[in-house]
């Protein structure tokens, strides 16, 4: 493996060069925006002195340690300082090494952070013959998640962080990157503006929206879960046809509300699944519905729903499938979404009719249901089954 020298790297329209002290104001500058402060472990509140310390120590003592390659990321035309970018934990025996970056809020949405990696990238492989890169994140970062799809990086699983930003997740995602595998200065690569990818990474980036659905003359409001929805989900879970359909536990307590709570808000942050409380006009809870992808077939996912006592009957359930379905192929994309029920649940099988799926037939030991798999019912909508 080469030495680690500091050097400076044009390409893209971009500037890479070592950190300066004249550098520190525009580090303190960006380093209060909140997206950097929420998924960074920069120190909070970012001081002034916190920047003159990076630029004139930290990052120097990485270079001269060859343990970090830490990169001031610049408009090649005007010198204005746009991100950063570099690498750290340089393991010379593995000849591996982790990347990271941020991206100035006032240079969003130019690519910076994304030419910067793949110019980063390139430098290590050619010029100091490493032999992969890393890249770490806490789930939901979506944005840097698609800043590494995009610099040609495989995000291949989850890992617990070892060092997780202030009040966030210690859940992360990994990723990793060879030779050969940076797409070149210019090339559009993996997970570009229009993708599937890109269109869930602003989905999922953001907060759950609301959605809304009518039933009858009662218009409903498709929400995330709130603290205040657990007694009513406990006491619905409770609820014998609950128990005799699902697979909620039995007996169900006030602490698998809250696992539940947990799950919705973990499974929107890794982009896998949306949980939706169906509320009435008044906001009360009257169910939920979750819309959970396929690990297998991006463009698939299924649904599953349950209804509070006091609420069946009245029309909601089909009415909030209908507008879940309908948010599920005009914003995710999907192709396809499957319901599946124990053979003999006829009031899920209404709801799904109702919502205009059509059962395609039995599944001989299609669920697992109390430790034991049963025939299910399976059946399907298609966006044109909407129109």
């Amino acid at each position: 493996m080469a030495r680690v020298e500091p050097v400076e790297i044009t390409e893209a329209g971009l500037l890479l060069r070592p950190w300066r002290a004249t550098d520190a104001d525009a580090v303190h500058r960006a380093c209060q925006d909140p997206d950097i402060q929420r998924w960074t472990t920069v120190p909070r509140p970012y001081l002034t002195e916190h920047a003159l310390r990076f630029v004139t120590e930290v990052a120097t003592a990485d270079w001269a340690a060859g343990t970090g390659a830490p990169f001031a990321v610049c408009d090649a035309a005007t010198g204005g300082l746009v991100g950063s970018c570099g690498l750290v934990s340089i393991d010379t025996g593995l000849r591996s090494a982790e990347i990271g970056y941020w991206t100035a809020p006032w240079a969003r949405g130019t690519g910076v952070a994304v030419r910067a990696s793949r110019a980063v990238a390139r430098w290590a492989f050619d010029s100091l013959a490493l032999r992969r890169l890393i890249w770490q994140a806490e789930v939901g970062n979506h944005a840097s998640r698609l800043v590494a799809l995009r610099a040609g990086f495989r995000v291949e699983g989850r890992l617990r962080l070892a060092d997780p930003a202030p009040d966030g997740s210690a859940a992360g995602w990994i990723g990793s990157l060879l030779p050969g595998e940076v797409p070149a200065p210019g090339e559009a690569g993996p997970a570009g503006p229009g993708t599937l990818e890109a269109r869930r990474a602003a989905v999922f980036g953001g907060p759950q929206p609301v959605l809304f659905a009518t039933a009858g003359a009662t218009e409903l409001r498709l929400r995330p879960m709130e603290e205040r929805d657990l007694d009513a989900i406990a006491d619905t879970c409770r609820d014998r046809e609950t128990v005799r359909w699902t697979s909620v536990p039995d007996p169900y307590e006030r602490a698998d509300a809250e696992s539940y709570l947990d799950y919705t808000r973990d499974t929107w942050a890794g982009g896998s699944s949306a949980c939706f409380v169906v509320a009435d006009a008044e906001d009360r809870y009257v169910g939920t519905i979750d819309l959970r992808l396929s690990a297998a077939d991006p463009l698939m996912a299924d649904v599953g729903f349950m209804a509070a006592p006091r609420a069946r009957g009245h029309g909601y359930l089909p009415a909030a499938l209908t507008a879940l379905g309908a948010w599920g192929f005009t914003t995710l994309g999907l192709a396809r979404i499957e319901w599946r029920a124990n053979v003999g649940n006829t009031a899920s099988r209404r709801v799904a009719e109702k919502a205009g799926f059509t059962v395609e037939g039995t599944a001989r030991g299609g669920l697992t249901h109390r430790g034991e798999r049963v025939d299910a019912w399976v059946g399907a909508l298609l966006a044109e089954d909407l129109t």
